[in-house]
Order: C-alpha cells, then structure tokens, then sequence
C-alpha cells in the first residue's frame, strides 16, 4: 500500500526546465508543459549478482489532461515504470518531473507529501486496510491530509462510483470489482492532478473490469487528469489517446499515424 500522506510543506523549488531530446516521446499537437516528463531515467533493482537493469535511459513526456497506456511484455519494465513517475521508486539516474514538481532529490517524507497532494494511485491488488470499512479507507488520504469533512468527501466518492449504500461494509464483505470500486475512489478523493492505475483489471472478470475503467475514463476526462494505466489488454489500450510500449526496459519508438508522411 502506499505510503501514507501527511499535510503539504513546502517543497523544493523546481529545477531548470528540460532541454528537449530528440529521444523525448511527447505527442506534438498539446502546446501545454507536460503533467510528466523523465530524461534519461535508468533504474536497476536487486543487490549483488541478484541486481536488474529494469529502465535503460527511459525519457518521455505526458501531457497535462492525457490518456497514456503503457504495454509491452511481462518484464519490459512497465510497473517500474509507473512507480518511478509515482514516486514510489527512486531512479538511479535521470530526471523525473511531474506536476511542475522535480522529484529527484526529494526525501521519503516530501515524496509522501507529493504523493497525497498530486497523484492518485490504484494497484490491481486493491489495497484496501481489512479492518476498516469503506468509507474509512476512503478517508485514510483526506484525514492524513487535514481535511476537516475527509467522511462527507469519502461518502461523495463512494457514492459517485456507485457504493453508496456499501459505506459501512468492510472489504471481507465486498466483491472484487466493489473493492476495487473503492480503491478507485480512494485514489480519486483527494482531487489528484495525476493518476495512475498499475493493471486495474487484472483480478476483475471482463464485464467488471470494464465498470472499473468506465470509472476511471469519466473521472479523468470529467477532472481534467492526465491517466497513466500499465496494461496487457489491448481493448483498454486503445481507450488511451497514446499508447507508450516498453521493450526490455527500453521506450520503443512510437509508429507514426496512418497516412502520415514518411
């Protein structure tokens, strides 16, 4: 589960603006600074001989308000990926920019910060604490963070994804797609300028896991957030308005549009 969120202090100050790489994977028709942009990100994990290059030299950029599946093989580096631009990995090399704010350098306790200020996060596993009930996990982040009416802002959530009479169940008695309804609604609570969704549907059976993006698509296009989602279906992937594909820890490049210039 993520790390848990307390109040907003105020954070470094943004470094130097990217300079643009003819790497850089950023779509031309969105005149807006990106909500994300890496350069030169390389993160390996493990210690030893156990130790993995996971992200080789990774730059790309999101748009504010964008839609962006990232796919590829098991093993491309796509979670990794998504944990880096959430600050919840630390590159070992790179910039990573998100929301106007340079996370490099940041320590765990201005991350966590970062984190319950700007990005929503829903994992396939659901995450949910067993002992609470609904609307209490939805509160978790509101309360961290100061909100004097966290229960009134979780209940809203909850009955937005269609829970509403499920505030005081707890996760033992909800279904998989409920508990996931929930999570969607934790991530969503807090009004994050970025969301990320690490294989959303992957426990979920296809009817119920198409509810679940439904959520997710209304609620980015009705707030205005950029959605970042690591998928291996491609029906979700079309959804996006880009799809990013890794490849061994490596950004492939993107194809042009169909009946563009060679």
């Amino acid at each position: 589960m993520p790390s848990a969120t307390t109040p907003s202090a105020t954070l470094p100050s943004v470094d130097a603006p990217f300079v643009n790489s003819a790497s850089d994977t950023m779509p031309s028709d969105k005149n807006t600074a990106p909500a994300i942009r890496l350069d030169g990100v390389d993160l390996s994990l493990g210690n030893g001989a156990a130790r993995v290059h996971i992200l080789k030299n990774v730059s790309l950029a999101i748009s504010q308000g964008e839609a962006v599946g990232l796919v590829g093989p098991s093993g491309s580096g796509k979670s990794s990926l998504l944990m880096v631009l959430a600050g919840l990995e630390r590159a070992d090399a790179g910039r990573v920019e998100v929301a106007g704010q340079q996370l490099t350098g940041l320590d765990e306790d201005a991350l966590a910060r970062f984190r319950g200020r700007h990005v929503g996060i829903v994992f396939q596993a659901f995450h949910l604490i067993p002992t609470m009930t609904a609307v209490e996990n939805v509160a978790v982040p509101l309360e961290l963070a100061g909100r004097a009416d966290a229960f009134e802002r979780a209940a809203a959530e909850l009955t937005a994804v269609g829970l509403g009479q499920r505030l005081d169940h707890y996760p033992s008695q909800l279904s998989g797609g409920e508990q996931q309804r929930v999570a969607v609604a934790r991530a969503l609570a807090p009004e994050p300028r970025i969301l990320v969704a690490d294989e959303p549907t992957g426990n979920l059976d296809e009817a119920t896991g198409k509810q679940i993006m439904d959520l997710l698509f209304e609620a980015q296009a009705r707030r205005g957030a950029t959605l970042v989602i690591v998928t291996h279906d491609a029906t979700l992937a079309r959804r996006c308005d880009r799809t990013v594909r890794l490849r061994s820890g490596v950004v492939e490049p993107e194809e042009a549009p169909a009946g563009a210039d060679a």
